[in-house]
């Protein structure tokens, strides 16, 4: 029997796969971008921040490119409106880690030695999962053809508990960063704790949006 692709046309999940590529690949240079805050290396802060902002345009020609050529019907067991919030959902990874990056690179940072390896840790563990759910859509394409279901859909779900799981360790991290802050907080202008905050909530963003990424297909499976 022909594929439902081979009848009715290009199938838009490939090209949302190399988004989500694009998407973990912005994500996997923020802890470079890290390393050379705490070293307080500008030209490598720079340098990763036109990385970031080259592999950002990558994901948006690739993400433009899906919603302008995305028939309005889909003769797939996916419907076009979870495409693209699963392709949105996606694309927040990439703008998130260019977000990081340019006020990184903006604004001039001190970062308390008891911050440093908290920072690290949490920032680590964050882009382990957007990895991870980089994984996970690397299988969207052969789920499509068995119509989401047998083992290669149990296997697919385990492996979406995993990333739920890299979410809750990264949860954890910036908690344990919160507080670490918090104690250091006379130290710092209240600017500085307030972008702090903002810097923290981004980068568990590189942890949470995989995770609505990976729960999105879950119910994809689940229906």
């Amino acid at each position: 029997m022909r594929s439902l692709t081979a009848l009715f046309g290009q199938s838009p999940f490939g090209p949302l796969q190399q988004h989500m590529e694009k998407a973990a690949a912005c994500a996997e240079e923020v802890p470079a971008l890290v390393d050379a805050l705490i070293a307080g290396d500008m030209a490598t802060l720079e340098s990763q921040r036109t990385k970031i902002s080259a592999l950002e345009s990558e994901a948006d020609a690739i993400k433009n490119d899906l919603r302008n050529h995305l028939p309005r019907r889909l003769f797939m067991p996916v419907a076009r409106r979870d495409l693209l919030e699963i392709l949105d959902l996606q694309d927040t990874i990439a703008d998130v880690a260019e977000d990081i990056a340019d006020l990184f690179v903006e604004r001039k940072w001190t970062v308390p030695e008891a911050m440093q390896e908290p920072l690290v840790a949490f920032t680590r563990r964050a882009v382990d999962a957007t990895v991870a759910a980089r994984e996970v859509m690397r299988n969207l394409d052969e789920l499509v053809e068995v119509g989401f279901s047998g083992p290669e859909s149990e296997q697919v779900l385990a492996r979406i508990t995993a990333v739920n799981q890299l979410e809750d360790e990264s949860d954890e991290l910036e908690l344990e960063l919160t507080r670490t802050l918090f104690r250091h907080e006379d130290e710092m202008s209240a600017v500085a704790v307030i972008l702090w905050m903002r810097i923290f909530e981004w980068i568990g963003d590189l942890a949470d949006y995989p995770k609505k990424v990976c729960n999105r297909l879950r119910l994809l499976i689940a229906n």
